[in-house]
């Protein structure tokens, strides 16, 4: 039964600062937009606005609720938000729930490549250079990560375009699907090529933490008396990795993984800006540049939930394998 109690107070406490976390980035969120020189009602009709008559303006702000305090509209979201409720984009046209559902499969299959690859990757650059550190491998694989890491994710993006979108014309310059082709005819080949690169800029970006880290936890191992005593019994390489050196290496790299989602979706949003994506990082950066306000509050508190779970998960993982945590949870 203590075990379960403390289970019970870890999860009911995580549930607690969840509500208090998308509270805040909401509320946040709508200051923020309070403040910014964005024109709403010129975002929403566009180039026709000097044909806008003062009454048809305020026709817009009445049907949008622009004609109401700030105070007032956040209310009047806040409720509608507890019965399930995100509103309606003006941007779009459509209910904010549709259009964070149509994108999140993108974005989602977007990321989950692209942070498999980054963990692969990422976490065999480490173990290389550790067991061979010190050597040319090692500094050069250290070089690759430290560039990469202060590297924007702009740029990367903007290089692989450029190489193999219009150099080589091996891949697709953007868009998730072939432009003028039917939904119907689109296939998941298609899908998958399109992919490609912004899932290539996303893992090239996220290898720099593991690497390095996986790189300094695994010497440090390697440097420890037991290792020390494992050479002396002759073994060496692989081997000594296998035995020794994995499985105090690798609780570390999945917990470092899983708690980079924030970086991973910040990342997102630039490549979809880039490749124009159809995701959830390309909606809201035209929520922010267009002042839709129940899209962007929408997208933020699926972000934050989105961030918030991969953290969760990550302090899960120790706590179920680490034995001083768990002896810990169970007190």
């Amino acid at each position: 039964m203590t075990g379960r109690n403390g289970w019970a107070r870890f999860v009911g406490f995580k549930m607690l600062r969840l509500v208090s976390l998308l509270v805040g980035v909401s509320v946040l969120s709508f200051i923020l937009m309070q403040f910014s020189p964005v024109d709403p009602i010129e975002a929403y009709v566009g180039g026709d606005m000097i044909r806008v008559s003062a009454e048809q303006r305020s026709l817009i702000e009445e049907r949008w609720g622009l004609n109401e305090s700030p105070m007032e509209r956040l209310l009047t979201w806040g409720q509608a938000l507890i019965q399930g409720d995100l509103g309606t984009s003006m941007i779009y046209r459509q209910p904010v729930a549709d259009i964070i559902q149509e994108r999140f499969m993108n974005s989602v299959a977007l990321m989950a490549v692209a942070w498999i690859l980054s963990g692969i990757i990422g976490f065999t650059l480490g173990v290389v250079a550790a067991m061979r550190r010190n050597s040319k491998l090692d500094r050069l694989i250290c070089w690759y990560c430290y560039t990469l890491a202060s590297t924007p994710v702009f740029w990367i993006a903007l290089l692989l375009l450029m190489v193999f979108g219009v150099w080589l014309g091996w891949l697709p310059v953007g868009l998730g699907v072939p432009a003028g082709m039917s939904a119907d005819q689109v296939t998941w080949g298609d899908r998958a090529i399109h992919m490609i690169l912004p899932a290539l800029t996303l893992s090239l970006t996220g290898v720099a933490s593991i690497a390095l880290h996986t790189r300094q936890k695994l010497t440090d191992v390697l440097e420890s008396d037991y290792i020390l005593f494992a050479r002396a019994r002759g073994e060496r390489g692989f081997q000594l990795f296998r035995r020794h050196g994995f499985r105090h290496v690798v609780l570390p790299a999945i917990t470092l993984q899983f708690a980079s989602f924030s970086e991973l979706f910040g990342g997102a949003v630039l490549a979809e800006q880039v490749f124009s994506y159809p995701g959830l990082g390309q909606a809201t950066v035209q929520a922010g540049l267009r002042g839709d306000v129940p899209l962007l509050l929408g997208l933020v508190m699926c972000s934050a939930f989105f961030v918030f779970t991969g953290n969760m998960v990550a302090d899960i993982l120790y706590r179920m394998i680490d034995p001083r945590m768990k002896e810990e949870l169970m007190s």
